[in-house]
């Protein structure tokens, strides 16, 4: 977490460095970016950087906990639907509106993934906890395999999903090369297999079709 000098900045310069440390990290990777460089594009010394960030895995988490916010404000606040249709209807949404963003920010699309991975448990597992529950509750989503496992790997499809489609839409030459509504139909097929409990995805049935 960034030390509390850092939080005493005005808004503006705060937002400005950690975009500018964004920018770096997702052009050269969480690994490759220089802590030196972001720190000179930002406009400050290594010695006043130390004022605001322990280092630079500090800045690196400030940056993921901002991208990490920004994906859940896309996709909103699970409100638990109270019929199948609206189940599948609001889960089309959300995915959507995180599609969106991550189209309109490559920034926080180059660096989502590791967003994720930063948090082993939290706001973004919770969101699926609370979609999966729903689902459940509805008779949409098994009920035979751990509720755990099926928070995650949900979580998983859905977010390799949307990286899917972005990748497609942007290596197509025309928008009209896509098939309409073919993204969401393909991950609600994935996820109806994932789902059901007449499905092989687990268990014995996988084996047996290996």
């Amino acid at each position: 977490m960034p030390l509390p000098r850092f939080d005493r900045l005005p808004a503006e310069r705060q937002e400005l460095i950690l975009g500018v440390a964004r920018r770096h990290f997702a052009d050269h990777g969480v690994e490759g970016a220089s802590y030196n460089k972001i720190i000179e594009a930002a406009g400050f010394s290594k010695t006043a950087a130390y004022h605001y960030f322990d280092g630079r895995e500090d800045l690196l988490s400030a940056v993921l906990d901002g991208v990490l916010g920004r994906l859940l404000g896309a996709l909103g606040p699970w409100v638990a639907a109270h019929e199948e249709t609206a189940f599948w209807s609001r889960l089309d949404a959300s995915s959507g509106a995180l599609a969106a963003h991550l189209r309109d920010h490559p920034d926080d699309l180059a660096l989502a993934d590791a967003a994720i991975g930063n948090t082993r448990e939290g706001p973004w597992l919770e969101w699926f906890d609370d979609l999966v529950s729903n689902g459940q509750r509805l008779g949409v989503i098994r009920t035979d395999v751990d509720h755990g496992l099926l928070v995650t790997v949900t979580a998983a499809v859905v977010r390799a999903a949307d990286a899917w489609a972005l990748a497609r839409m942007n290596s197509s030459p025309t928008p009209a090369d896509l098939v309409e509504g073919d993204e969401s139909a393909q991950l609600w097929g994935l996820l109806r297999g994932l789902w059901s409990e007449t499905s092989s995805v687990f268990g014995e049935g996988f084996t047996d079709a290996h």
